[in-house]
């Protein structure tokens, strides 16, 4: 390729199976993705793994890809997918496995396994969240972190309270329609969002 391409451009060759394409997109997005994978994961060997293995995902599903849709939404979706396999086959092989095995009580490896799918819960949270407005994403942080009201927000972004409300209600529908439902959802709700 002699000029520079848009995304949508080397989509479209992408889909084709230019491979000149899908090396362009893999350097315009291999850092960013392990990055974020190793936000996850904390081992580097991991987070490139998962980078090639996402790669390997889009090159053979190439004729599938909608050059309609965002890219990098479906690139990062795969990748966080790929992320929290990996993430649940270790708990499984190693520590889950080993701890829950050591344990007297039934009660006690419950407590560990809602645990863990708190913590994925959690996570994948923060990945929705990245999805959002800077906007959005800031009041939300601002409210749900720091724990500062719909007036304090108001005062310090220097916006309306309704404004602030607004927000945090298209915040909540989007993560509500992101998740799958089940109890331990509504308990995360209760907790993020009523407190």
């Amino acid at each position: 390729m002699k000029n520079v391409k848009s995304n949508t451009e080397l989509v479209k060759l992408l889909k084709k199976g230019d491979m000149a394409a899908f090396d362009a997109i893999y350097n315009q997005y291999c850092h960013k993705l392990h990055q974020f994978v190793f936000m996850f994961l904390k081992q580097k060997e991991d987070a490139e793994g998962i980078v090639q293995e996402v790669f390997i995902k889009i090159w053979e599903s190439r004729g599938k890809i909608d050059i309609y849709a965002s890219f990098e939404s479906f690139l990062f979706t795969i990748a966080y997918n790929s992320t929290m396999s990996l993430l649940r086959k270790r708990m499984r092989e190693t520590k889950s496995r080993e701890y829950l095995k050591s344990l007297q009580q039934v009660s006690a490896a419950e407590h560990v396994i809602d645990e863990i799918q708190y913590q994925e819960l959690k996570q994948k949270v923060e990945f929705l969240l990245k999805q959002l407005t800077p906007r959005q994403e800031e009041i939300y942080r601002l409210s749900r972190e720091e724990g500062l009201t719909h007036e304090e927000i108001a005062q310090k972004l220097n916006i309306s309270e309704s404004t602030v409300n607004n927000h945090l209600v298209k915040t909540i529908k989007f993560l509500k329609s992101h998740l799958d439902s089940g109890l331990a959802i509504n308990i995360l709700f209760v907790c993020m969002f009523l407190s």
